[in-house]
């Protein structure tokens, strides 16, 4: 894996992907998120990916790099998981939840949907994300694992009743 975000390398799986690809795919992605290293992110996305999320566009690797050093400044213990809704061809689609808190101390959960499109490299395209934030008290968190990736043993989404 090349982290030069001048470089696309290959990223496995490839497209078409089968329900096991799209799975391990979201993984991969959710690991990544909660590892929070702009730099080694924004090399899983094409050259010119461009995203919506929410109400903000953003185009290329040097925004998406900017977009997330940003997000993860506000967004504080930031902890995600991902779950794979739909899949077809070169495309997936997933939903997922966020915990974080602001610098006042406040938690939220945010609740989103994704839809990707990849290249033949099996770098992401397109990433369009809509999401919504709910204010909840610190004793209502479920995402309670150390700071990094979630731990293989902890409940989905699903499993949660989320």
């Amino acid at each position: 894996m090349n982290l030069d975000i001048k470089f696309e390398d290959t990223r496995y799986p490839l497209p078409e992907f089968s329900k096991e690809d799209a799975i391990l795919k979201v993984r991969i992605a959710e690991d990544a998120w909660n590892n929070k290293n702009p730099e080694k992110i924004a090399t899983a996305y094409s050259l010119n990916s461009q995203w919506r999320n929410r109400d903000e566009f953003v185009n290329g690797r040097d925004q998406i790099i900017q977009f997330l050093s940003d997000k993860w400044n506000k967004e504080l213990e930031y902890r995600l998981i991902k779950e794979l809704w739909a899949y077809e061809k070169n495309r997936i689609a997933v939903r997922y939840v966020y915990e974080w808190h602001n610098k006042n101390g406040n938690w939220f959960r945010s609740h989103g949907n994704e839809n990707w499109a990849f290249n033949e490299k099996g770098l992401m395209t397109e990433r369009h994300a809509s999401i919504n934030d709910v204010a909840i008290l610190e004793s209502e968190r479920k995402f309670l694992w150390p700071q990094g990736p979630r731990p293989a043993d902890h409940p989905s989404l699903s499993e949660l009743g989320m």
